[in-house]
């Protein structure tokens, strides 16, 4: 059986202790209606780490994981009619979804009652090859490169959805709390929509990169303007700041979180942060619809990402410099 060279995930254990280890495993073999793909590069996404750290319920092991993949097709299931080999696709956190349950049915699959996740309960692009279903193989915006088009494909896509659900638009002011790989997305579409935009981040070299891109103003939390904002979106995994959010919007405001996993939410006031219908959401992955929004307005706008490049076996260095805030931009593994 052909072999592949793959980062394998065999414990769960802190990214400091160089949990993946690099490995030739067989190519996995597409099912009916999935295609096979040869990854050309996989973006580091902190779900990742959350995953390889057992932050998140625990499902397969070993795993392969990695889920902002970009890749060509090279052979396809029985059934497969949507997709052709050669074609450049994107693959995201969904691998699959059942298609049966009540989301499903409504068009709300990112809550489906049994996906499969890519790089969790499937494996995914820290390797040569993947596979995926046909429906969830998107093909790349017209523009981007396989290394730059990455991000996109979680922490863009990901990004959109929050800001769908925090109704921006002209004449409207967001507040980003975290300025990583997601939020240099969110400013551009936001900035796209004519929204104004202030980013709180401790970071005076993210701070700068915000100001550059179109933040009216950028700070931290001690040093906040008198601005009050319309929505705003949490990009980063603290619980503590669900009520400084809270305390930034104003009457009728959303908060809405992006991450798959957050610390412990302290408490909330109902009288002084949450009364006069504020609201706090989560974000939940996203639908096919969000995609091929997101994905067509990437190439209009179009969407600049700030890559820093890895190879395969540099995985466990990306994600420990991810964890520790020393990227400048978004780690892709290029395979």
């Amino acid at each position: 059986m052909e072999k592949m060279r793959a980062m394998v995930l065999r414990h769960f254990m802190a990214i400091e202790k160089v949990p993946l280890k690099s490995e030739n495993v067989n190519v996995p073999k597409q099912k009916e209606n999935e295609v096979l793909v040869k990854v050309d590069a996989c973006g580091v996404c902190r779900t990742d780490l959350h995953v390889i750290e057992g932050e998140l319920a625990k499902r397969k092991l070993p795993v392969i994981p990695g889920h902002q993949i970009i890749g060509r097709i090279v052979s396809a299931g029985k059934g497969v009619k949507g997709r052709r080999v050669r074609e450049s696709v994107g693959i995201t956190w969904i691998n699959s979804t059942c298609g049966k349950c009540r989301y499903c049915k409504v068009g709300m699959e990112n809550l489906c009652e049994s996906p499969k996740l890519t790089g969790y309960s499937t494996d995914g692009g820290y390797a040569e090859y993947v596979t995926v279903r046909e429906d969830y193989a998107f093909p790349l915006p017209k523009g981007f490169d396989a290394v730059h088009a990455a991000p996109l494909f979680c922490a863009g896509i990901i990004g959109y959805r929050a800001l769908k659900l925090a109704e921006v638009g002209r004449g409207k002011t967001l507040a980003i709390f975290g300025f990583g790989s997601s939020a240099r997305i969110i400013i551009q579409i936001a900035r796209y929509l004519d929204s104004e935009v202030i980013v709180f981040t401790r970071d005076m070299k993210h701070r700068h990169a915000a100001r550059q891109m179109g933040a009216k103003w950028a700070g931290n939390l001690h040093g906040s303007p008198k601005i009050i904002a319309d929505s705003a979106i949490i990009t980063a995994p603290v619980g503590w700041l669900v009520p400084k959010a809270l305390d930034t919007v104003r009457k009728g405001g959303k908060v809405v979180i992006e991450d798959i996993y957050m610390s412990k939410i302290p408490k909330i006031d109902y009288n002084k942060q949450l009364y006069y219908e504020k609201s706090v959401m989560s974000v939940t992955n996203y639908t096919k619809k969000d995609i091929r929004e997101f994905l067509s307005l990437a190439a209009k706008i179009p969407i600049r990402t700030e890559i820093q490049e890895f190879m395969l076996e540099e995985a466990n260095e990306a994600l420990a410099m991810l964890k520790h805030d020393k990227l400048h931009g978004s780690a892709v593994l290029r395979i």
